[in-house]
């Protein structure tokens, strides 16, 4: 029993890092790990794992997401920007620009925090499900839809990505090249074609890794070059067949701490729910966010970091991926940066 909760959801790991845990399996990336991390940092060379924040490209793939919007910022109605400072400091030579951006969060490469995903669950015990999120957070109370006419009022009081930022986001990470062995075409992996791939890759998967996935679908992306056709992009890759239960408890038992993929929501997505059935659409989802406390990653630009690997025979990697330290973020944008 929590003092939030009288009972958790089936297979979660409410209340195993505390209480008031708001990083769930991140804490596993340790002080060990860490070091693991370094040691497979052996020739110095960078990988930069992001797509250009302006990618994909408009709003076919995601209606309510937008591509970057900047302006110049102002004072006074005047804008700074190739702007001389002698208007305000005669005889000054500097000319100064400063920008303003507005952003959505989860529009590009980023992270999903563990409020990104909560459930209709009967945490009360009383009959009467309510929204609630990792480690019985409460939709409502600790995360609140903002209030645009009150600046710094609502969003994710709890959970919150700031929290994983603040922990530092460093440590080993492990690559599985489902490219490799699909190619570009459609394919829902289950629980037996990834352990297919990784024994033949001879790919471990230990507690407190980092697992990315190559899908070849954000090369895709990039090779669109900001026009994406999404209805090439929704028939194309290989993809996690999310209602796989047996995947769903590797995903348990393998002791992940983070779940990364090159695609656009690790998972397979259903449109709609099964005739006849209720639940969640996003079943992998609520099983890292919900249920584990597993962040994930989404549309991280793996192939050329996939390739070296394979070519030299390895799998490992330091991953350095913090999100931003934005007090309240439910998704961050991330710059995430791999070395061998």
């Amino acid at each position: 029993m929590n003092a939030r909760w009288n009972k958790r959801p089936e297979g979660s790991n409410w209340g195993e890092f505390g209480p008031d845990d708001q990083l769930g399996r991140v804490n596993y990336i340790t002080r060990e790990k860490v070091l693991q991390g370094l040691a497979e940092a052996r020739e110095g060379i960078v990988f930069n794992l992001s797509l250009p924040l302006n990618y994909p490209g408009g709003t076919k793939l995601q209606p309510r997401r937008h591509p970057p919007r900047f302006q110049a910022a102002s004072r006074d109605g005047m804008s700074y920007f190739v702007h001389p400072y002698d208007v305000d400091y005669p005889g000054c030579t500097d000319v100064v620009c400063d920008d303003v951006v507005t952003i959505h969060t989860q529009y590009s490469t980023q992270w999903d925090s563990l409020c990104h995903i909560g459930s209709m669950f009967d945490a009360d015990g009383d009959g009467k499900p309510e929204p609630v999120f990792y480690n019985g957070f409460r939709g409502g109370i600790d995360i609140v839809p903002p209030d645009p006419e009150k600046p710094g009022h609502g969003g994710a009081y709890r959970l919150g990505l700031e929290q994983m930022a603040a922990h530092g986001v460093q440590g080993r990470a492990v690559m599985i090249d489902l490219h490799r062995h699909f190619g570009t075409a459609r394919q829902l992996v289950g629980y037996d074609d990834l352990m297919r791939v990784m024994k033949t890759d001879g790919v471990t998967v230990e507690k407190g890794d980092m697992v990315c996935l190559h899908t070849g679908f954000a090369q895709v992306v990039l090779d669109m070059k900001g026009d994406p056709d999404a209805r090439v992009l929704h028939s194309i890759c290989p993809v996690l067949m999310g209602r796989d239960r047996r995947l769903l408890q590797w995903v348990t038992d393998s002791g992940l701490a983070a779940l990364i993929a090159d695609n656009y929501a690790v998972e397979d997505r259903l449109r709609q729910m099964p005739e006849g059935e209720t639940g969640t659409l996003l079943a992998l989802h609520e099983h890292c966010l919900f249920k584990l406390g597993i962040p994930l990653g989404e549309l991280w630009h793996l192939t050329p970091l996939a390739a070296w690997l394979r070519e030299h025979r390895r799998y490992r990697f330091l991953l350095t991926a913090p999100p931003l330290r934005l007090p309240g973020a439910v998704g961050s944008p991330v710059n995430p940066v791999a070395t061998v």
